[in-house]
């Protein structure tokens, strides 16, 4: 069984779509969807430097529009999808939920939303490594922090104002290995992005949705999401709520998931899967040379 999966924001790098723009097609596709939002996605995914990109009303597109190319550039039928954080507008077009240009003019409202919620105040995010989740959760509670991603396999989210960041650099939850402060713009899926959920919700109410065509795994809970609606209720709300991603894998290890790609930029959630779903084959397409071990990985699961 395999599931098809798209990182969130923090994945970018400088240059990172430069050889997917090489594919047939894909330079006209981003060119469209560029004029669709009124953001030169090329510009930004092959000429633009680190700071640029870690803006988030660039970094959501940029990642979905990178994801859906590679997506497309694989031709993969799987048998779950699921997303990180923004990811999850990318895993609705893998199902069928929506289609390319209505997630891309999403995310870029999406993206501006949290741009404008995060500008309000000084905030950010950093992952915590090790430790006891449940420590390290009522840890981050005691110090005002929101655990925003609990990705499992050892590793939490924290999210707040730089003052609190700040104090948790000094004050680490028993266990904690490490800090790392992450490049995100904002305290996000926190209280601190409640003002961007209303815009989102405005922007969904002219989406033309269908039901999921594939299972659908919700990083709120984890859970099986059937219909169309409840995955755009479910993307709209997630904006200010904690990502579950250790949820989103239990699933995977119940559905009895044996492959797992991640989408272009790759790399995040397979180093997740790898420490998480032990016997899971796991890869991530990180440039298109990474196609033909994807389509041999698909090939013998199909064959099984």
């Amino acid at each position: 069984m395999l599931v098809l999966v798209a990182p969130g924001q923090g994945a970018q790098t400088p240059g990172f779509l430069t050889p997917w723009l090489d594919l047939p097609g894909a330079t006209d596709r981003i060119a469209a969807w560029s004029d669709a939002i009124g953001l030169d996605l090329a510009h930004y995914g092959t000429e633009a430097d680190a700071d640029e990109i870690r803006d988030t009303a660039v970094a959501q597109p940029l990642l979905v529009a990178a994801g859906l190319l590679s997506a497309a550039a694989l031709d993969a039928s799987p048998d779950v999808v699921a997303g990180h954080s923004v990811g999850e507008i990318t895993a609705a077009v893998f199902a069928g939920v929506i289609g390319d240009e209505a997630a891309l003019r999403l995310v870029r409202t999406r993206g501006l939303g949290m741009a404008e919620a995060a500008a309000v105040a000084e905030t950010g995010m950093a992952a915590l490594l090790g430790g006891d989740p449940e420590v390290t959760i009522a840890h981050l509670e005691k110090l005002g922090l929101t655990p925003a991603n609990v990705n499992g396999a050892g590793q939490i989210v924290a999210a707040g104002t730089a003052a609190q960041i700040a104090a948790l650099a000094e004050d680490k939850p028993e266990g904690v290995r490490r800090v790392v402060p992450l490049k995100v713009a904002g305290a996000f899926h926190t209280h601190h992005m409640a003002p961007a959920v209303e815009r989102l919700r405005e922007a969904a109410e002219t989406l033309e949705v269908s039901d999921p065509a594939v299972t659908y795994v919700s990083n709120a809970d984890g859970q099986a999401v059937a219909t169309g609606a409840e995955v755009i209720s479910r993307l709209v709300g997630q904006v200010a709520n904690p990502v579950r991603w250790d949820l989103c894998m239990e699933t995977f290890k119940e559905l009895g998931v044996t492959a797992l790609i991640e989408a272009c930029p790759g790399g995040t959630l397979t180093g997740l899967a790898k420490r998480a779903l032990p016997g899971v084959r796991t890869l991530a397409l990180k440039t298109p040379d990474d196609l033909d071990a994807a389509r041999a990985l698909i090939a013998e699961h199909a064959g099984a």
